[in-house]
């Protein structure tokens, strides 16, 4: 969602400021602001784009400070406007230069509100956050860290804030609870942020913040307490990843970087962890628990969006490879409803972001009824890695494009390894498991071949860009390959696109055929091969266009498709992870053909971190 950046140290504050709102700007967002403190406290802020920002703060040459606030923000409580965007200020008339910038919702404004109004404190936004803003105003008394503390022990809701005082020009505090926030350490600076991006130019060390932990900065020290005043000590570690790996080079969009680095991402996932030689998986970060996965009764996988897709596979690999009985729920619904969590469950959380509010509330439930929570996530120290009893992390480097693609078949290859994992305990013969990992361990080559297939495909979805309505359809394994086909091309081009199980399109969405309309089959040669040709033979007799995404050397498909994508001939356990491909260019090159900012693509964000 939004994206906060401070920096308190020696250098000017601006420059700092601006150009981590540009690293931010992936997450989404609507407006943006700045506040730097220089003797006085200024504020500037817009609607639009960071550029837009960065015009209005041309117009201004007294800017100067070393301690400053900026954030992009995605509208929640109150539309996108300039009195609306962070950061906001406490109240006007009996303030003291207070200036805060929050990520998250709190839930109980509306009565802080009422409070603060009957203190007499008048607002000029919409949002929760100026009231937020108000409430440590109201509190404060000389110490900027000791009101904000008491301000978060009155705020129900997720945040992570960091604020500003005109009365302490060599302070910054900030704070989490429920959403990221992470601490830079330089020399003589602190570099803080939601996002690891923002900070890896100007320093490789950095602590994350604990939920309910304020951290008092200053230019050559901090102190780290709870919202109580009690002191902890945070553990200070390297980041994961190099300025050089979030730069697009020589690309043009980051979602084309990410979809050409997934081979050597894919490799690095890999690395160390299966023996194709004796049939062995070795996923260090579950070593503590195997005995629990082996003898699990049930298995629930919990995500949204892209993870949610991944997780169906993952459902597919671990009742063909593991025979465990095996759900996939919408976090979202997880949490709120009254789910069956017996003894010997296993919730595995999937999340990109390891951030994901409706995951990690959904997984925290799941932990309060018994089961044991598993993480396979992408980003390492993220609150739900922390949350989770075990886990296995992804290893595929920063993803920047909010449409994920190497994220997802990283989420993919690891279902996999921990489904073959625990099958090899279970029920799978040491040659079996051998052949498996040894076409496991050449699916990045075989991606390299269906990368070389971009411009191909560039071709054919110049052909379809009018469409409005598309038809993703697949079955067995490639059916969760056909939502997530659909999904990207709705994210990125606005296309309307519906993914389904190919016989469903029979028992409804049939009635939508019509004179060209695209209809694309991820049509492998696997255990319903024929069934999925029969399904094209509907389409076609009634007008529709056909695309295929289908298996080297078949060449019967070509008579009956109107175009086709190939892939190389793998086992059908490990098809998604090359038939995926395809959908992804596909949805890439409509998007840029329609015109449409594929990185930023509209209303959405990189990281959900509020309901």
């Amino acid at each position: 969602m939004c994206g906060i950046i401070a920096y308190i140290g020696k250098k000017p504050a601006q420059p700092l400021l601006l150009e981590g709102l540009k690293r931010l700007e992936y997450r989404g967002y609507d407006s943006a602001g700045i506040a730097i403190i220089n003797e006085k406290l200024q504020v500037i802020k817009s609607v639009g784009r960071v550029r837009v920002l960065e015009e209005k703060l041309a117009q201004h040459e007294d800017l100067h400070g070393t301690l400053g606030i900026a954030h992009t923000r995605w509208a929640t409580h109150g539309e996108p406007s300039d009195s609306n965007a962070h950061p906001h200020t406490d109240d006007a008339e009996k303030g003291h230069g207070i200036a805060l910038i929050h990520n998250g919702i709190i839930e109980n404004y509306v009565a802080l509100k009422t409070y603060l109004e009957e203190r007499g404190h008048t607002f000029i936004s919409e949002t929760d956050t100026e009231v937020m803003t108000h409430l440590i105003g109201e509190l404060y008394e000389g110490d900027l860290e000791a009101a904000v503390q008491a301000g978060l022990r009155e705020v129900t809701g997720a945040y992570a804030i960091a604020v500003i005082c005109e009365k302490e020009p060599d302070t910054l505090v900030v704070a989490r609870k429920g959403s990221p926030l992470m601490v830079g350490v330089g020399k003589d600076e602190y570099i803080v942020a939601s996002d690891p991006s923002a900070i890896v130019a100007h320093t490789t060390q950095a602590f994350t913040l604990d939920d309910y932990t304020v951290a008092k900065l200053t230019r050559d020290s901090f102190r780290t307490t709870t919202i109580n005043n009690v002191p902890i000590t945070p553990q200070v570690r390297e980041l994961e990843f190099s300025l050089e790996q979030i730069e697009l080079g020589t690309f043009e969009h980051y979602m084309l970087k990410e979809i050409f680095e997934q081979p050597e991402a894919m490799r690095m996932c890999l690395k160390g962890r299966i023996d194709p030689h004796d049939g062995q998986v070795v996923l260090g970060g579950i070593s503590d628990h195997v005995r629990e996965l082996v003898r699990a009764r049930k298995i629930i996988f919990i995500g949204q969006g892209t993870a949610l897709n991944a997780a169906m596979i993952g459902e597919y690999l671990m009742e063909d490879l593991a025979r465990i009985p095996t759900e996939v729920e919408f976090a979202s619904e997880f949490r709120y409803r009254n789910p069956i969590v017996e003894e010997g469950t296993i919730v595995i959380a999937i999340s990109q972001s390891g951030e994901t509010a409706d995951t990690l509330a959904a997984l925290q439930e799941a932990k309060n009824r018994g089961a044991l929570a598993l993480g396979v996530v992408n980003v390492v120290g993220s609150t739900i890695s922390r949350e989770t009893d075990t886990g296995v992390y992804l290893r595929m480097g920063p993803e920047i494009g909010v449409a994920s693609t190497k994220a997802f078949i990283g989420q993919v290859m690891v279902c996999t390894m921990l489904a073959t994992f625990i099958g090899r305990r279970r029920n799978l013969s040491r040659d079996y498991v051998a052949e498996l990992l040894d076409e496991l361990e050449k699916i990045p080559d075989q991606i390299e071949k269906v990368l070389a297939l971009s411009d191909e495909i560039k071709s054919v979805a110049a052909k379809y860009i009018d469409r409005e309505n598309w038809l993703f359809l697949g079955r067995g394994y490639n059916y969760p390959v056909a939502l997530e086909g659909a999904l990207k091309l709705k994210e990125i081009s606005y296309i309307h696109a519906e993914g389904m199980p190919a016989a469903e399109m029979k028992h409804g969405p049939i009635a939508l055929i019509d004179d060209g309309m695209p209809t694309v089959f991820v049509a492998t040669q696997n255990s319903q091969y024929e069934k999925i040709l029969n399904n094209i033979q509907q389409v076609k007799s009634r007008s529709g266009r056909v695309i295929a995404v289908a298996t080297e050397g078949d060449r019967h498909i070509a008579d009956v498709c109107d175009d086709v994508f190939y892939v190389p001939d793998v086992s059908e356990s490990l098809q998604p992870m090359l038939t995926v491909v395809p959908l992804q260019l596909l949805a890439y090159h409509a998007a840029v053909l329609r015109g449409k900012d594929v990185d930023k693509p509209r209303n959405l964000a990189k990281s959900v971190t509020v309901e």
